[in-house]
């Protein structure tokens, strides 16, 4: 007997050190997915909306066998106690910080917080809870997005422009330290093509329509600059990715240098079965030589912002131009390669 499950472990084993391809999703339900590589390992984390998680793995193309731990819990009541949207995990400056939108149950309240880990391992429980990240006017905000560039920190976010819901525009600020917002806020991008402006609501709490571009992500490719955000609703089949190319020398907060391009990044594609593709994080192989996007799908219409948006990821490749391409976003029959290592 013991001979027969050392032979079945070994087969086990065999076959996960030979597999060569994976299919989408990555995991049954997980939105606004994202991950940071760090010695060896990506951690990976998405939204619960009740607690953060993370997820630690070789290769994300594993992530349902990887390791995983509740690593924060909000209080049972106050401001950041209720929504945890859109975890994000760095590594800045040698300590751990993951960046999260809460409120207190009230939609208007969401605001940016941090929470941050000086130990080398983040799996360790010296989490602590650092406050919440504002610009000066302190507006409606979320979907906070930390990144380095020439030596300066920055955040981009989704926020509104005053204190009432009805769109959500793309903002940029520098930062004085991984826990500080410097002055005031800039935006650079709001909903102005048709495929941004999917946003009809039928509710008694919320607005009938709301255009959205929201969940802004940093990607540098040799010397180009881009901003890859959501676009209409996430509770429409529309939901989709846009791109805002950086076109100035060095001022990344002058509206002006900021240029959008009029056709979608990533759309649905009801041939394949994936609906309202969002939401997205970037990532590059364990070897380093491939870039590789990370968002959420549905794999029926109509599903909404819910808990059927399930993690995705596929190759991302650049254009003579230099712009990334990725293509349709594939079904979840099509068997793709491992990222390389």
């Amino acid at each position: 007997m013991k001979q027969l499950y050392f032979l079945f472990l070994l087969c086990s084993l065999t076959v996960c050190a030979q597999q060569k391809e994976f299919t989408n999703p990555l995991l049954p339900s997980g939105a606004d997915p994202f991950s940071v590589h760090v010695n060896g390992y990506y951690y990976y984390t998405h939204t619960m909306g009740n607690k953060i998680v993370l997820w630690k793995t070789k290769n994300l193309a594993n992530l349902a066998s990887a390791e995983k731990k509740t690593i924060w819990t909000p209080p049972k009541t106050g401001l950041y106690s209720k929504d945890i949207w859109a975890p994000e995990v760095h590594y800045l400056e040698g300590k751990w910080y993951v960046y999260f939108a809460a409120d207190n149950g009230d939609n208007n309240t969401h605001r940016m917080y941090v929470i941050e880990n000086e130990s080398k391992d983040p799996f360790s429980d010296n989490w602590e809870f650092k406050g919440k990240i504002a610009a000066k006017t302190d507006k409606w905000a979320i979907d906070g997005n930390v990144f380095n560039y020439k030596d300066q920190y920055y955040m981009i976010w989704s926020g509104w422009e005053g204190d009432q819901n009805g769109q959500q525009d793309i903002f940029i600020a520098k930062m004085k330290n991984p826990l500080e917002i410097e002055g005031d806020r800039v935006k650079i991008a709001s909903p102005t093509f048709n495929w941004e402006k999917h946003g009809d609501l039928n509710d008694p709490i919320n607005p009938p329509h709301v255009n959205v571009n929201e969940g802004p992500q940093f990607l540098q490719h040799n010397n180009a600059i881009f901003i890859i955000f959501s676009a209409s609703g996430c509770w429409t089949d529309y939901y989709s990715l846009g791109v805002l190319k950086f076109t100035g020398q060095e001022n990344l907060l002058d509206p002006s240098n900021w240029e959008k391009q009029k056709k979608p990044l990533l759309t649905q594609s009801p041939k394949n079965g994936v609906y309202a593709p969002g939401h997205n994080s970037f990532f590059k192989s364990p070897d380093g030589k491939e870039d590789w996007i990370l968002y959420h799908a549905n794999s029926e219409p109509g599903q909404g912002c819910g808990g059927f948006r399930s993690p995705r990821m596929q190759r991302v490749h650049w254009q003579e131009d230099g712009s990334p391409y990725v293509g349709e976003p594939v079904s979840e029959d099509t068997k793709l390669p491992i990222p390389s290592k």
